[in-house]
């Protein structure tokens, strides 16, 4: 028998990342598993202030994300769903395999922005580097895919 045990489901506030929280929510549910919301800030170069002193954007942005993924976390929590969460820093798709593995996590439900063309080619797939290398399923989101998840 197929058991999951936890969900990985890294968060990057994206319509489609919001709608994988729901999926992510649901197959706990019903399954019993717990989930771990995860957020990738990746590292910028240092930007510089009008006085010329180095502001390190990456604490902002770990602030913000540990903020809104706190507001997520809670719902989850509410809802009766065992969760944890966590804001780390590098290239998304490394943070989220490791974490996966680290974790011994057996399903990754993420979003996907759905990019193409050449949008795709310069900035890569997240998604698509995770389901290749994954050493578990993966459920890809999008957000304008139609729902299987109803309101009862």
């Amino acid at each position: 028998m197929f058991k999951i045990h936890e969900i990985l489901c890294p968060v990057d506030f994206s319509d489609a990342s919001r709608k994988s929280v729901q999926y992510a929510k649901e197959f706990a549910a019903g399954m019993g598993a717990s989930v771990f919301l995860l957020n990738v800030v990746e590292p910028r170069p240092m930007a510089v202030d009008i006085t010329l002193n180095y502001v390190p954007l990456e604490e902002d942005l770990e602030k913000a994300a540990a903020a809104d993924l706190q507001v997520i976390l809670q719902e989850l929590i509410q809802a009766g769903i065992k969760a944890e969460c966590a804001v780390e820093f590098g290239n998304p798709s490394d943070v989220i395999l490791e974490k996966a593995e680290e974790r011994d996590v057996n399903l990754v439900i993420m979003g996907s922005h759905g990019k193409k063309g050449l949008s795709r080619l310069i900035m890569g797939s997240v998604a698509e580097t995770v389901v290749r290398k994954a050493n578990c399923p993966v459920l890809i989101v999008k957000s304008e895919e139609k729902e299987f998840i109803g309101d009862e």
